[in-house]
């Protein structure tokens, strides 16, 4: 038998509304009220928070998780693209939003008329941002970005200075506002790591040298999500948060809430005796005379394949293990002795409050992360905001 008893946890869960009887797919049920508690927490270990919302909201949905996290103490918002910045500001948001991540030829005449900041990795990119603010006529607000270590975004210390110098040109010019320095941390998510040292010194030593250029940036921000929570060094003037607000902890040291609950409804169900076979492949047999449910999510819908015979689902209080390999749409489940009802809700995960797996075992039973989860749930799921408020 592959089903287990659970044990809520004694808080109070608020379900998603549903309508009787209906039973018309997964749905994936977001909680604002689990961003703002995550903001919460972290804003007040930051000396400014930005909400980091690229990637949808880490699939959570970039509007909701921006007003959510605005609601409770984040001031800024942050994202990787041009386009995903005009999302927001399409969207109504008027506060500070940064965009770190852009091709050379990026859309910069359109965000400096949107009023967004832009973050420049070298000279080239320095260069197509002055080209902009001049046709526009709009200076732009810019952080400059250095490599700390990572190898990837940011230009290298030996680049460094003469970004600097460049940028103090074109901002005595005019055209540009240089409003922040910038970089990120490789290894934050194991706290001690000597290269995080090394990084921090690097920075540090980045700033000085901004300031020896003439540039006088307000912000200096160079924490995520897991410097944010264990190492106050590296708070500086702004912390970027992103995975944190969404109830992740890369460092494993913080109980944060996971925002999102995916559930499905059973669409049949069998009985079927020991030996009997299931699946693609036919990976799975049954052990013992046992009970099988299906459910209507897959791997299309963002559940790793690799998760096939080790995750779980929480049926009728009982966690239940998946049978076989999941398929592009389908998931069998083992319910034991206990057959399930056509139209029964299974949830494939959530908080965890009532005993259902989270993201985190779902990425354990991966070997991914939780943010490739959460990012990777498919855009077929029916999408639905909680509004009521959760029980602390």
């Amino acid at each position: 038998m592959h089903c287990a008893p659970t044990i809520a946890s004694g808080l109070r869960v608020v379900e998603p509304s549903r309508r009787p009887g209906r039973a018309d797919g997964a749905e994936l049920t977001l909680d604002p009220a689990a961003i703002a508690a995550n903001t919460r927490y972290l804003a007040a270990r930051a000396t400014r928070l930005m909400a980091v919302v690229k990637a949808d909201g880490f699939g959570h949905g970039a509007a909701e998780a921006a007003a959510a996290s605005l609601g409770a103490g984040a001031t800024s918002l942050g994202v990787a693209s041009v386009e995903e910045a005009l999302l927001l500001r399409g969207a109504g948001f008027r506060v500070p939003v940064l965009s770190w991540l852009n091709p050379v030829d990026a859309a910069f005449d359109e965000a400096l008329r949107a009023g967004v900041s832009l973050a420049v990795p070298g000279s080239a990119h320095l260069a197509a941002v002055v080209r902009a603010a001049s046709r526009t006529r709009r200076p732009a607000r810019l952080h400059l970005q250095v490599d700390t270590g990572m190898g990837r975004d940011g230009a290298e210390p030996g680049a460094w200075p003469e970004l600097c110098r460049r940028a103090r040109v074109a901002e005595a010019d005019g055209l540009v506002e240089v409003v922040g320095v910038m970089s990120h941390l490789g290894c934050a998510d194991t706290p001690g790591d000597p290269c995080t040292d090394r990084a921090l010194a690097l920075f540090r030593a980045a700033v000085t040298t901004a300031a020896e250029a003439g540039l006088r940036p307000r912000w200096r921000h160079l924490a995520a999500t897991s410097a944010t929570l264990t190492d106050p060094r590296t708070r500086f003037d702004l912390a970027r948060v992103g995975a944190g607000l969404f109830g992740i902890d890369p460092t494993g040291t913080t109980r944060l809430r996971p925002a999102l609950t995916l559930t499905a409804p059973v669409v049949s169900v069998r009985a079927v005796p020991a030996g009997a076979r299931a699946g693609y492949g036919h990976a799975w047999s049954a052990e013992r005379r046992t009970h099988l449910a299906l459910l209507p999510v897959g791997y299309a819908d963002g559940l790793p394949r690799t998760a096939s015979g080790r995750a779980e689902v929480l049926l009728g209080g009982r966690r239940c293990r998946v049978a076989g390999r999941i398929s592009m749409d389908q998931v069998i489940v083992d319910t034991g002795d206990r057959p399930a009802v056509p139209g029964e809700i299974a949830t494939v995960f959530g908080p965890g409050d009532r005993g259902e797996p989270t993201v985190g075992e779902w990425a354990g039973w991966s070997g991914t992360l939780e943010h490739e989860i959460v990012t990777g749930l498919g855009a077929r799921l029916r999408r639905t905001v909680r509004r009521q408020a959760v029980a602390a």
